[in-house]
């Protein structure tokens, strides 16, 4: 759980400008999807941290709302897919 949270942290644009983020036309609130996800992330380091065990259930559905939301950051050309360069 802690390195897929860590592999998308350094994925995703958490730290971006909010000028970047917000930037032409949108499918679906780049920045309330950042956020929310975040928010995911912050809480299951808490439950880590607590001693808590994620079960297998945890991980897909974490795993499956990180996908969700890098695939709309793509459509919203905030990060690029896997494979193509610049």
């Amino acid at each position: 759980m802690r390195d897929l949270i860590r592999q998308a942290r350094v994925t995703l644009p958490f730290e971006a400008p909010e000028a970047l983020i917000c930037s032409g036309v949108c499918q679906g609130c780049s920045r309330k999807l950042l956020d929310f996800l975040e928010s995911e992330f912050d809480d299951w380091e808490r439950r880590l941290d607590a001693g808590e065990r994620p079960g297998l259930d945890d991980l897909s559905r974490l795993f499956q709302t990180s996908r969700k939301v890098r695939l709309i950051l793509i459509r919203n050309g905030l990060i690029e897919e896997a494979g193509e360069s610049s």
